[in-house]
């Protein structure tokens, strides 16, 4: 039997390893048709590769995923990052996990991970094929597949497609000429293009724990870590934040407002109550010098220029409409979004090839015999923390078998 995997990233790899496994009889190809492999791997985590996440059970592993939650409830069920951890470790491989609940190899170096993946490939005698370009695909009377490969037509007995996210529908044109549904393809996680000035400035600085709201979509809010970017704002708050809302932002032409609340451990009450607290114990101190909110010296800065007040001002001059202004700037200040930016190391694609035409049993296309999916082919996507790859390697796993 001879099997092509068309793609080499972590679909790929994982379903042509687990496929050669499974038919050790088999020819098994990975065809890639750039001259390099596992490009994501390589960068994911800033070079580290967060291989999967902590959260072990299926159904509630599922959930981090704002399209495909309910198919890959169903195929965590086969394959999910417990089992990961332990095919890596199994290699010899050591997964840890942090405090975020992202894991990565020990070694802190997503060469770890290829390492392992490409001596698996040689360990098995996977032919690893460079710079070979698929031109089209064609269910023979047989039912194996036949391949346009540069001029010449290859036939294989089964084909798992793992050529990851398209920026256009026009890139699904040879899977949708065979009769699968497509699903727009849009940007998901990406960052936000803020034009402020005084808000870039602050570039570099962090707040551990934000909260984004987009304004007019109730459902569109998430909390977590925020990073200031010299376009805007980053961190894995606003990726979760473009994750799901994909389409919504889309439809909006990414042009829309945000209210930030850089305080998100409090409720205003409580907010409310603790400013007039504290007013009491430093009515002496110049605001400047005294932020009793933990917050970063330049954000607090920037938060007195934003409200306008004097940074000589003492606490105890703070009028009620300016104690008022504090505490909306704390949990609620307003930016115009004008636009998205792509997040290198995490950038993935919602849409692909509808899940209706895919049973999620062998990840087989219910529209032509033999021919499977695996990876962000398929209109699958998670948020940013590792279950991205966490889906590649689940339904590379499935397909395989």
């Amino acid at each position: 039997m001879k099997i092509g995997v068309i793609g080499g990233g972590a679909a790929g790899f994982f379903a042509a390893i687990h496929s050669a496994e499974n038919n050790p009889d088999a020819e098994v190809h990975i065809i890639e048709k750039t001259s390099k492999v596992l490009g994501k791997v390589k960068i994911s985590g800033g070079g580290r590769c967060n291989v999967t996440n902590v959260i072990f059970q299926p159904v509630q592993l599922s959930k981090h995923y704002p399209r495909g939650e309910k198919f890959l409830k169903k195929a965590f069920g086969h394959f999910n990052s417990q089992d990961t951890v332990k095919w890596f470790e199994d290699r010899g491989v050591k997964i840890k996990a942090e405090e975020d609940g992202r894991m990565f190899p020990d070694t802190d170096d997503s060469q770890t991970i290829i390492d392992c993946l490409m001596n698996e490939v040689r360990r098995l005698g996977i032919n690893l094929r460079y710079s070979t370009n698929v031109k089209s695909l064609t269910s023979l009377e047989d039912e194996s597949i036949g391949l346009e490969i540069e001029d010449n037509q290859e036939v294989f007995q089964k084909v798992i497609v793992c050529t990851g996210g398209q920026p256009k529908i026009d890139g699904f044109n040879w899977l949708k000429s065979l009769g699968h549904k497509i699903e727009n393809p849009v940007p998901s996680l990406f960052t936000f293009k803020i034009n402020h000035k005084p808000l870039t400035s602050l570039m570099g600085l962090s707040v551990p724990n934000a909260k984004i709201r987009v304004i007019g979509e109730k459902k569109l809010q998430e909390e977590g870590p925020l990073l200031i970017t010299h376009w805007g704002i980053s961190g894995p708050v606003v990726l979760r934040t473009s994750a799901w809302g994909a389409r919504i932002l889309s439809d909006k032409n990414y042009q829309f407002s945000i209210l930030v609340s850089w305080l998100n451990d409090y409720t205003e009450e409580e907010l409310r109550q603790y400013v007039y607290e504290q007013k009491e114990v430093l009515k002496k101190k110049q605001i400047k010098n005294k932020n009793p909110f933990q917050l970063p010296q330049r954000l607090w800065d920037y938060c007195l220029q934003r409200i306008e007040v004097p940074e000589t001002k003492l606490w105890l001059d703070l009028s009620k409409k300016e104690l008022n202004k504090l505490i909306n700037f704390l949990l609620s200040d307003q930016y115009d979004v004008v636009g998205q930016t792509k997040f290198k190391e995490e950038f993935v694609t919602c849409g692909g090839v509808s899940l209706t035409d895919i049973d999620v049993k062998t990840m087989e296309s219910k529209k032509v015999k033999n021919l499977h999916f695996a990876g962000e082919i398929m209109d699958v996507d998670g948020i940013t923390g590792g279950f991205n790859f966490q889906a590649a390697w689940t339904t590379g796993f499935i397909a395989s078998k």
